[in-house]
Order: C-alpha cells, then structure tokens, then sequence
C-alpha cells in the first residue's frame, strides 16, 4: 500500500511516499532527496534542502508516523507548511 503527501512551497513542489515494504521517500521537484528503506513501525524522519529566491537553502524536515494510519508534517526551517494547520 502506498500512501503519497504532497504540497507546494514557494513554487517547490514536495511530495513524500510513504508505502509499507519499501519504506519512505521524499520527493522535491521531482529529485529524490531522502529515502527510509524497509520497515517504520513506529515513526520515520526524512531530511532535504530547497533553494529561497534569495538562493539561500532551507531544511526540510518530514516526520511520519501514527498508530493506525499514517500522518505526515512537513517543515521548512522549522516551520510547519503540512498540513497547513495544526491537527
């Protein structure tokens, strides 16, 4: 089963996969930029950078994790972008 997540930030698209056997990835403007492989039981973080207009990077941060379904947020510069509000 394979469960996507996907925002646009600043004109990046990101997007995370998320899929039980074959782990997590994260996805920015269509490069792969981070990948858990095998199995998270429990919770998985993935890391990746974009470029500002300024050309300055920015972290990204992904956490993913849950007890019966999967949730996913996603950070810039230790700012939650997804969702676009706190649950």
């Amino acid at each position: 089963m394979k469960k996507v997540f996907e925002t646009t930030y600043r004109g990046h698209h990101i997007s995370v996969e998320n899929t039980w056997f074959n782990g997590e990835k994260l996805f920015v403007d269509g490069k792969l930029q981070d990948q858990n492989l095998g199995f998270a039981f429990d919770r998985a973080t993935l890391n990746g950078v974009i470029k500002n207009n300024e050309g300055v990077n920015q972290n990204i941060k992904v956490s993913l994790g849950g007890a019966l379904t999967v949730e996913c947020r996603i950070f810039v510069d230790n700012e939650l972008i997804y969702p676009d509000h706190e649950v």
